[in-house]
């Protein structure tokens, strides 16, 4: 099972698209350090794409730090050593879209802040989490 879905974009190489739901995958914690990343056959087989653009997802993960081999193990999620500033760069483009969306609604940065605010603290209590 992979642990990550593809959303398609046209215009946008399908590798690149894989590599950043994985990144995603990553660094909102559904992929952990030590959990086993799928293997070429199953990504291919899971997100419907050539096994060569299977490999080259695990090579730039791999080439990232975010994606380690090990002899006899697999390839395995490693703990990347730029964390934070990598998730920032993943959001760049949701929060570029919600603030267009709020905008166009006429939504106040302080109403947009509020609404983040409710909506992590909602998470965060499902799954028990304390905020941060």
């Amino acid at each position: 099972m992979v642990p990550f879905r593809l959303i398609p974009q046209p215009g946008v190489p399908v590798a690149d698209q894989v590599v950043f739901a994985a990144k995603k995958a990553m660094f909102s914690g559904k992929l952990r350090p030590g959990d086993a990343f799928p293997s070429v056959r199953t990504l291919a087989g899971a997100m419907k794409i050539h096994a060569n653009t299977a490999q080259k997802v695990i090579a730039q993960l791999t080439a990232d730090g975010l994606l380690e081999v090990r002899p006899g193990i697999g390839t395995v999620v490693v703990h990347p050593p730029a964390a934070r500033a990598g998730r920032g760069r993943l959001l760049a483009r949701d929060v570029e879209q919600l603030t267009v969306q709020a905008m166009q609604l006429g939504i106040t940065l302080e109403e947009l802040q509020g609404s983040l605010a409710e909506c992590w603290r909602g998470l965060q209590k499902e799954d028990g989490h304390h905020e941060r």
